[in-house]
């Protein structure tokens, strides 16, 4: 029977995948992998062999029409992606777009993503909460943080370690010094760390100590 399983794998500690993961990736017949070489040492480590297409943002407009023929002929595909779960700032949305409107069975195994870990790290109120991931990088961006300047949610940020300073110094701008900032960076890994702190002290942090790793960024909302 056909069906799409949307896989999750660790974002950096290997140990942080399901029993569950890794039957589903040793019994499909394809998976779909963001970046071949990086997903081949995690493929390698728990001996699976099954067959790996790469499938990423450069390529997945091109790729879907030819992968849903694919599983309406029976098979089973499962994608995932560099680092957490597929469709989260990751390729994997069109796919399943596709496969829910042509009735393909899609099934989302639960696992790692990293804003989870971040959210509840930080100390920040996550009862609401809001997930942004990338913020604009030029065009969109000052219109996006004017009206994130007045929500009252908890937000979510992914950023790259070359871009938090400018994005700090924009929170600090938009949303005030005083606001509350946390900045988790190699979350499961070695080094990882959590900074909590005003906008004004984590850039000031941050300034005098270029970071390295992936980075998720947690922000109080606007008070009442």
């Amino acid at each position: 029977m056909s069906k799409l399983y949307i896989v999750p794998t660790p974002i950096g500690n290997l140990k942080d995948i399901t029993l569950r993961a890794i039957e589903v990736l040793k019994d499909a017949d394809l998976i779909l992998a963001e970046d071949t070489r990086t997903s081949g040492k995690l493929l390698k480590h728990y001996e699976i062999a099954t067959p790996m297409q790469s499938h990423h943002m450069h390529n997945e407009h091109k790729t879907v029409v030819a992968l849903v023929e694919k599983l309406k002929s029976g098979i089973t595909i499962a994608l995932i992606s560099d680092a957490g779960t597929p469709a989260i700032s990751d390729p994997g949305f069109l796919l399943t777009r596709a496969c829910v409107e042509n009735g393909i069975e899609v099934d989302c195994l639960p696992g790692a993503t990293a804003f989870v870990p971040a959210l509840v790290n930080s100390g920040l109120p996550n009862d609401k909460f809001v997930f942004e991931g990338f913020l604009p990088v030029k065009k969109g961006r000052q219109t996006r943080l004017l009206l994130l300047a007045e929500e009252t949610r908890t937000m979510i940020f992914y950023e790259s370690p070359h871009k938090l300073v400018k994005t700090l110094s924009h929170f600090s701008e938009y949303f005030g010094e005083d606001r509350q900032v946390s900045v988790s960076r190699e979350l499961t890994k070695l080094y990882e760390e959590t900074l909590r702190g005003t906008a004004k002290e984590v850039l000031e942090h941050y300034t005098n100590k270029p970071p390295k790793g992936e980075i998720v960024i947690v922000v109080a909302g606007k008070g009442k």
